[in-house]
């Protein structure tokens, strides 16, 4: 029989070899043509007498990448649509179709042939619990795979068999941890921990497979076995209650129990390891349907994986330009942020030519790039020659004429439009008038900056977060006069180096930084209201942001933040700040000099490492009892703040895309991400009850929690982002 995703050969010795290889993907996913097919191929081989075994392995460099979500969101469409009118029908169809691939794997695996996977590259996901339904597992030692359970980083959790194999491979104490977290291990970390079975080259995957089969293979797993017990003992034994115990413990610490799909992989291990397997697997699918079902799993879905995967695959670039070359990009400035930059670029191997003010700052800047491959060295996760590459392609100079032949030209100089036009106006001799050039700015309009530039249509904001080489996101601003070429070579460039973009129009504060301050703000009036720092520090991360307002405060700097509230009142008068917020941050930052964790000293004191809250900030304001304030308040203000701001950015048209609006939100700044982005947040709550919470907040708190006028009227018409604005109308109207 021929099939679309997969060919299977069977050899002398009876033994199945089943590839699979998706045409036109770059990777193999899980959709319902292939659980179709690989579900026929699974029968002919439990049903075939010529058939002895088979191996399953991948006709690309990765096994899997896991299963294709937009499946479960057209799943959870149509559960929606039939659940308005008959609610128990909907309720079966989504438990019947979101367990098809557990029921898939469980007959694979009681088969009663052996079933080796041989991996290459990454198996994740749905693909990870392909592998775990095999009876052994071989994996390539020379290949930089990796093998996870990484469903919970979009909200849902491993649906087809994963919580509960996985967990009667390893003692709970050391599954839970992978689970809860969605960790991927390196091959030869899954072998010493017992999950892969070998490690051989590539080359000799298949016939390694092939003679486990032959050599007396057995298709039985161990929990099939009659003897088989439990390797972290039953669930009812001392290990097995302080392990669950304290697996409760962390989960309430780490989450505040935000999301529903990591708080499922508790009860689905806890209740599965008590019962049978085929029980099990039931219990974990019944909770996967529910989890399925929450407002949290379909926001993450839709931003973490939909939005975000079509963001980085240029769903905002211009269709009719060219693919833009890049030959050689040039950086000015080899401070921490162009140091960053220059590094991502050679890593995905781009020549790079590092521009600074002298040759030793410039070579600063290329030592940071040494400093970041000597420890990926260290860590396994690179070669000395990998090294060496990626430094042979750092050019650090002093000369501005080194950035000649560069097609792409990154600023990344000072915060300051008298350095920035310096900085510009040295380089332009050596550009061609081809040369795309880019700000690295957080906060300065990019069309004033573009006057500097002799073709405004060729200049384009590009701002990156820091450390470069650990966030994800990249914002890029577009000037008044920046044209089309310039977003898409800024888009060609961003994919090149594996990040994710958004692109906003020009404006105060752009986007990010702008938004993240009315955070950092509210945290401020907290403190002026007597709420004591750690009820505001807690109430920040009990919300589900990574750290508290008073402790991003300190990242970002206090002293920066009273600029920033300077630079505000002189463009905009005294009427754009509060002049209370002014005052604290004079105190702290002029008169105390405390300006942030780079001094040492903020909110918070730091003794290396460590931090604790500054036990002054009682002197500048004295703290009020705890029991004075409404936690839940303080929690939902905080995430209010940031919505409301988006919002009204999204009326003054800065922002264009709701998804840019969520993913940029979530990758720029850490807004909740249980709740899928600020916009989604407003969505999940209700645009009539957000308007109605804003409101009483402004009568409560002050004007900066009005609600503005797109708000006000997609609350009179119970609109919502994700319906006005929604982009997959334009997409599959389109299509």
């Amino acid at each position: 029989m021929a099939y679309q995703n997969f060919t299977v050969e069977t050899d002398k010795d009876g033994i199945a070899l089943v590839t699979w290889d998706m045409k036109g993907r770059a990777m193999n996913v899980f959709d319902l043509k292939a659980m179709e097919e690989l579900a026929a191929i699974v029968e002919d081989i439990a049903t075939n007498d010529s058939i002895k075994g088979a191996v399953v392995t991948s006709g690309k460099d990765s096994f899997c990448a896991g299963a294709d979500l937009t499946m479960l969101e057209d799943m959870l469409g149509a559960f929606t649509k039939q659940a308005a009118k008959k609610p128990e029908a909907a309720m079966q169809m989504l438990f019947d179709e979101s367990r098809k691939l557990s029921l898939l794997l469980r007959r694979m695996e009681t088969c009663g042939k052996p079933v080796v996977a041989a991996l290459t590259g990454t198996a994740l996901g749905g693909g990870f619990e392909l592998a775990l339904a095999c009876h052994y597992r071989v994996a390539a030692s020379d290949s930089n795979g990796k093998v996870g359970l990484p469903e919970v980083k979009v909200g849902l959790f491993p649906g087809a068999g994963g919580t509960q194999r996985l967990t009667r491979m390893l003692a709970p104490i050391d599954a839970l941890p992978l689970l809860l977290q969605g960790t991927e291990l390196a091959f030869s970390k899954a072998k010493a921990m017992g999950i892969i079975n070998e490690t051989v080259p590539a080359a000799d995957l298949v016939a390694t497979a092939k003679k486990w089969i032959v050599g007396g293979g057995e298709g039985v797993q161990p929990w099939d076995r009659e003897k088989f017990k439990l390797p972290g003992g039953p669930v009812f034994s001392p290990n097995g209650m302080q392990t669950f115990a304290a697996a409760n413990a962390l989960y309430r610490k780490e989450t505040f129990d935000l999301y529903p799909g990591i708080r499922a992989v508790m009860s689905a291990v806890y209740e599965g390891l008590l019962m049978p397997m085929d029980i099990a697997l039931r219990i974990e699918s019944r909770y996967f349907a529910h989890v399925l079902r929450t407002p949290q799993a379909a926001a993450m879905i839709r931003s973490l994986f939909i939005s975000m995967q079509a963001l980085s695959k240029g769903a905002r670039r211009p269709a009719k330009v060219p693919a833009t070359k890049l030959g050689r990009i040039g950086i000015i400035g080899a401070g921490f942020m162009g140091a960053g930059i220059a590094y991502v670029s050679a890593r995905a191997g781009i020549p790079v030519v590092l521009i600074d003010r002298d040759q030793a700052s410039a070579d600063r800047g290329k030592a940071h790039t040494e400093d970041l491959m000597t420890k990926a060295v260290q860590r396994g996760k690179a070669t000395e020659e990998a090294k060496g590459k990626v430094l042979s392609l750092i050019t650090a100079s002093d000369d501005y004429s080194a950035l000649k032949g560069c097609d792409l030209v990154i600023e990344a100089v000072f915060e300051d439009r008298g350095v920035k036009a310096e900085a510009m106006a040295k380089a332009a001799p050596y550009l061609s008038a081809d040369t795309i050039i880019a700000s690295n700015t957080s906060t300065l309009p990019i069309t004033s900056l573009a006057e500097n530039v002799a073709d405004p249509e060729k200049f384009i904001g590009i701002h990156f977060f820091s450390p470069v080489d650990k966030m994800m996101l990249v914002e890029v601003i577009m000037g008044k006069k920046t044209g089309d070429r310039a977003l898409a070579a800024a888009l060609d460039f961003i994919r090149a180096i594996r990040k994710t973009p958004i692109v906003v129009n020009d404006g105060r504060g752009f986007y990010t930084s702008r938004t993240v301050m009315t955070y950092i703000r509210e945290g401020h009036m907290m403190l002026l209201e007597g709420v004591p720092p750690a009820m505001i520090e807690n109430a920040g991360r009990m919300a589900g942001m990574p750290v508290g307002p008073l402790s991003l405060n300190d990242e970002v700097a206090v002293d920066l933040a009273w600029k920033i509230l300077q630079a505000t009142k002189k463009d905009m008068g005294a009427k754009a700040i509060d002049p209370r917020q002014e005052a604290l941050l004079e105190e702290m930052a002029v008169k105390r000099g405390r300006a942030g964790r780079k001094a040492g000293k903020g909110f918070y004191d730091y003794d290396g490492r460590k931090k604790q809250l500054w036990p002054g900030l009682a002197e500048i304001v004295e703290p009020k009892p705890a029991e004075s304030f409404d936690i839940e308040e303080l929690k939902q203000r905080l995430l209010v703040a940031q919505a409301l701001e988006t919002a009204r950015i999204f009326e003054e048209g800065i922002l264009t895309d709701v998804r840019e609006a969520d993913v940029g939100s979530i990758l720029g700044f850490g807004f909740a991400p249980w709740a899928g982005g600020t916009l989604s947040y407003i969505d999940m709550m209700g645009t009539d009850k957000f308007v109605k919470t804003a409101k009483k907040f402004q009568k409560k708190y002050g004007e900066r929690f009005k609600p503005n006028a797109l708000l006000v009227d997609m609350a009179a018409k119970g609109d919502r982002f994700y319906v006005r604005f929604n982009p997959e109308k334009t997409r599959k109207k389109a299509a």
